[in-house]
C-alpha cells in the first residue's frame, strides 16, 4: 500500500486538529499524513469483518438517491426496496441485536434479537443528546444476545475490533462461511494472491493466475466473483491490463470516484463515571443528522455513536499513554482514581466523490510478486471540511451536556488518512460509460466478471456502517446468479 496525494491542510481549520493530553497535536506536517496504523485490509477468512466493530447497519433510502435530490455524487442503480428482503435475510443468518426506532430503512424488526444493555457512557451520551434534541437508541450490532447456531452470546469484553475468540461476533467465517463449508462444496485457498485475471478468446475472464507459498498457481473459472474491497479490486483490475488502462475499464471508472470516511472522535473524563471499559462498543447510536441534507450548508450526511471501547479506552496503559500525563506515585493515584471513567463520542460522515480522490497503481513500488502496490490519493473537498467540523462541534457540545469540563483527546481525519471504510472505486450505474459494474455487480466490459465489495457503493451513506449492504447486495447478485 502506497499513498500519492492526501490533501495540504489550512491552518484556518486548525481546530480540526488531532492530539491528545499527553503526546499534544499528533500531526506536524503541511499535508495530511496516513495514520500510524495505516489503510487496514484485513488478510484472512473472514476478512474484514474479523476486525470490524460489528455495526450493522442499513443504508438510508435517501442517501440511494443523492445525485437527484441534492445534485451531488451519483444515485444508485437499484431501490432499497430491492434490497430490504437481502437485509433481512443477512441480519436473520448473522443474528443481529438491537431495537431501532420505526423508520424508512426498518419496515420491521421482529427477526433481530433483543437489543443489549447500554453501557455505562452510552447511557450518559444518551441523555445528553435527549436534552440536545437528538434521538439516540441502541445500535444494531451483529453480536449475538442470545446463543445461536453453536454460537454463544455476547460477554461485552469490550474489544470486537480486535477479534472475537467466543465466536458471538458475526464475521463471516462463523456465519455465511461456517455454512457453505458445511454444505461440501466450498473449498477455501488460503495463503494466496491472486495477482491477474486471464482473459479467454470469447471475451470473458478464463482464469485467475496468482502465487501460493512461493509457487505459481492459474485456477480457470466459469464466473469470477471479486470481492477484494475498494483499494485492492482496483489494484487487480488495473494491473491485469495495464496497457489498456485496466480490465473492465472501458469506461476509465476503475479506481475513480474513491470515497473514505469521515471521522472524528472526541474523549474527556467525566467523573463520577464507573466502569465505562465495560461493554459493547458502538452500542448506542443517534441518526438524527444522517439523511443527506439534514446539516445546514452540507451535502451528505451523519451519525453519532458512543465510542469509549471502540477508541480503546479499555485500560490502564490506553489512559496512561493518551489521557492521564504524569509519572511517579500521584500520577498512579491519579490513574487509580479516574480508571473507567473516560467517556467518548464519535461522529462518522459522508464523502461526496471528487475527481482528486482515487485509487491507482504506485509507478515506482510494486510487491514481493511483482505487482504494483495499490496508490491511495485522497483529498478532503471544503463539503467534507465543513461536514467534520459540524461532527467535531456535535462531539464536544455532546460531552459538554454531560458534564465533561475538558477535553483529553481529540481524533480527526482532518490531518491523517485513516478510514476504516472505503468506498466507490468500480461503480454501479446504468450507463457504461459512467460506472464498472450494472446493478447486479456485473462488469459492463465483461459478462462474467462481477464484483461485490463496497467498491461498487455510488455514494458512501450517512456514516453507515457499510458490511450489512455488502452482504445484501451479494446475496442479491447470488440469487440473480442461480435464476
Amino acid at each position: 500500500m502506497s499513498y500519492g496525494d492526501l490533501g495540504t491542510l489550512d491552518p484556518k481549520d486548525g481546530d480540526l486538529a488531532s492530539w491528545n493530553t499527553v503526546s499534544g497535536k499528533r500531526v506536524n506536517s503541511p499535508t495530511r499524513v496516513p495514520s500510524p496504523a495505516g489503510y487496514s485490509h484485513v488478510q484472512g477468512v473472514g476478512g474484514s469483518t474479523l476486525h470490524y466493530v460489528g455495526e450493522a447497519h442499513r443504508l438510508n433510502p435517501a442517501a440511494m438517491r443523492l445525485r437527484t435530490e441534492h445534485p451531488a455524487g451519483a444515485d444508485w442503480p437499484l431501490s432499497f426496496a430491492d434490497l430490504e428482503s437481502f437485509y433481512v435475510i443477512c441480519e436473520s443468518e448473522i443474528g443481529v441485536a438491537g431495537a431501532p426506532r420505526a423508520g424508512p430503512r426498518w419496515p420491521s424488526s421482529t427477526h433481530l434479537q433483543p437489543a443489549h444493555p447500554l453501557s455505562t457512557s452510552a447511557q450518559v451520551l444518551s441523555n445528553a443528546g435527549a436534552r440536545l434534541g437528538m434521538d439516540w437508541e441502541t445500535n444494531t450490532r451483529a453480536a449475538l444476545s442470545e446463543p445461536k447456531d453453536g454460537r454463544p452470546n455476547c460477554n461485552y469484553c469490550g474489544n470486537c475490533s480486535r477479534g472475537c475468540p467466543l465466536g458471538d461476533k458475526g464475521s463471516a467465517d462463523v456465519t455465511f462461511i461456517r455454512k457453505a463449508e458445511a454444505t461440501g462444496r466450498l473449498t477455501i485457498h488460503t495463503g494466496a494472491q491472486v495477482t491477474a485475471l486471464i482473459m479467454g478468446a470469447s471475451g470473458g475472464v478464463r482464469a485467475i493466475s496468482g502465487v501460493r507459498d512461493g509457487a505459481a498457481f492459474e485456477h480457470e473459472t466459469p464466473i469470477l466473483i471479486l470481492a477484494g474491497g475498494a483499494v485492492q479490486t482496483p489494484r487487480l483490475l488495473l494491473a491485469s491490463d495495464m496497457a489498456a488502462e485496466g480490465l473492465a475499464n472501458s469506461s476509465g471508472q476503475v479506481g475513480r470516484n474513491f470515497m473514505e470516511t469521515l471521522a472524528w472522535t472526541s474523549a474527556g473524563l467525566l467523573p463520577g463515571l464507573t466502569n465505562s471499559h465495560k461493554g459493547l462498543p458502538a452500542d448506542a447510536v443517534s441518526w438524527s443528522y444522517n439523511a443527506p441534507g439534514v446539516v445546514d450548508g452540507v451535502v451528505g450526511g451523519c451519525r453519532f455513536t458512543c465510542s469509549t471501547q471502540e477508541t480503546g479506552l479499555l485500560g490502564p496503559v490506553a489512559y496512561a499513554s493518551r489521557i492521564v500525563d504524569g509519572y511517579g506515585p500521584a500520577f498512579k493515584a491519579q490513574l487509580r482514581d479516574v480508571l473507567g471513567s473516560a467517556i467518548a463520542v464519535s461522529g462518522t460522515g459522508e464523502t461526496i466523490p471528487d475527481e482528486r480522490s482515487f485509487v491507482a497503481l504506485d509507478p515506482d513500488r510494486v510487491d514481493a510478486v511483482g505487482v504494483p502496490f495499490a496508490q491511495i490519493n485522497a483529498v478532503l473537498t471544503e463539503n467534507s471540511i465543513n461536514l467534520l467540523r459540524f461532527m467535531a462541534n456535535t462531539c464536544r457540545a455532546l460531552l459538554a451536556e454531560a458534564g465533561v469540563s475538558e477535553l483529553a483527546e481529540e481524533s480527526s481525519v482532518w490531518d491523517s488518512f485513516a478510514s476504516t471504510h472505503v468506498f466507490g472505486t468500480c461503480r454501479m450505474g446504468t450507463d457504461p460509460a459512467q460506472s464498472v459494474v450494472n446493478a447486479f455487480g456485473r462488469a459492463h466490459d465483461v459478462d462474467n466478471l462481477y464484483i461485490a465489495d463496497a467498491s461498487v457503493f455510488p455514494s458512501s451513506g450517512g456514516g453507515e456502517a457499510p458490511a450489512m449492504t455488502i452482504q445484501a447486495l451479494a446475496l442479491r447478485m447470488a440469487d440473480h446468479l442461480i435464476l
